[in-house]
């Protein structure tokens, strides 16, 4: 008997000692600051326009603060939106702003989008090499992509029917696209992409796509372009200045389709999530949206 009491006091003293261990690691772990020897998790999940640069954000900075994990994943704006509505991810990405709809709905599950502009955007209108046609108006573009013209003879080009590329419904371009160009930031415009449009999954897709397919038309990031397609000068009407995008007219002002890139977190971010941020802003991360042929947002 006395031994079963022995071995129940023993029981409860280990207890009570591997109690106060957990309690302290608990405690201890809650350190978010890079220096820390903690390692530390960031997921970051969204836009396919954004995903390059924040693979390459991720990347760098993972150098230089080794115990930061970062895993980033694309899918489009959309999903990344609603991974944050369902408070599953540490940043959003999105190429196109925040809707009203979405932020109710984060409500619903006590989420607080909070917004960051992390860079800036020129989306190019791109075709062929090949292709004569070399600007075209805002309110061309809409009826290209809307069905009203079907046929490159009608804007100068030659005979040939006109081949629609876009994004899918779930990017943040092509809802970006919709709502500004397509329908030209009107509201009560129900205009919707013409039901021949093809919609691609990525954005190489789209210039593979144009630079294979001596018809097509598509629409991408100013990070995506490359010398295999030719960009379209873009004027607001016809009669104005036909402008190609760039750095310097997006930051200019003369581009016509220009945007916003954003990141969102769920309220203020944790301390470790917020040092990163604040390094995405900094010039040396801006430096790599540079790089990448986006805009800079220190140069606005």
């Amino acid at each position: 008997m006395m031994r079963v009491k022995k071995s129940i006091t023993l029981a409860i003293i280990f207890s009570v000692f591997l109690s106060g261990c957990i309690l302290n690691f608990s405690n201890n772990s809650g350190s978010d600051s890079p220096s820390s020897t903690q390692n530390l998790y960031i997921e970051n999940k969204g836009s396919d326009t954004i995903v390059n640069m924040a693979l390459a954000w991720a990347e760098t900075y993972q150098e230089l603060y080794p115990e930061i994990r970062i895993s980033v994943t694309g899918g489009g704006s959309g999903t990344g939106i609603a991974a944050l509505i369902n408070d599953t991810v540490d940043i959003a990405n999105a190429s196109r702003q925040i809707k009203q709809k979405e932020i109710e709905n984060a409500a619903e599950n006590d989420v607080i989008p909070v917004e960051f502009i992390i860079a800036r955007d020129a989306i190019a209108i791109i075709v062929n090499q090949d292709n004569p046609v070399n600007q075209l108006s805002i309110q061309q573009i809409s009826d290209i992509f809307s069905g009203k013209i079907t046929n490159w003879s009608q804007i100068g080009g030659d005979d040939r029917p006109i081949v629609k590329l876009s994004r899918e419904t779930n990017s943040g371009t092509h809802v970006y696209f919709l709502e500004e160009v397509i329908r030209q930031g009107d509201k009560e415009d129900a205009t919707l992409f013409s039901q021949d449009t093809l919609l691609l999954p990525s954005s190489e897709g789209i210039i593979t796509e144009v630079r294979d397919n001596p018809n097509a038309i598509g629409y991408d990031g100013l990070g995506y372009i490359t010398d295999e397609v030719k960009v379209i000068a873009v004027a607001v009407t016809q009669g104005d200045d036909y402008i190609i995008p760039s750095v310097a007219s997006v930051n200019n002002n003369l581009y016509p389709i220009a945007r916003n890139l954003y990141m969102y977190t769920n309220g203020e971010p944790a301390a470790h999530v917020r040092e990163y941020l604040d390094w995405i802003l900094s010039q040396d991360g801006q430096q790599i949206v540079q790089e990448l042929g986006f805009v800079p947002i220190l140069d606005n």
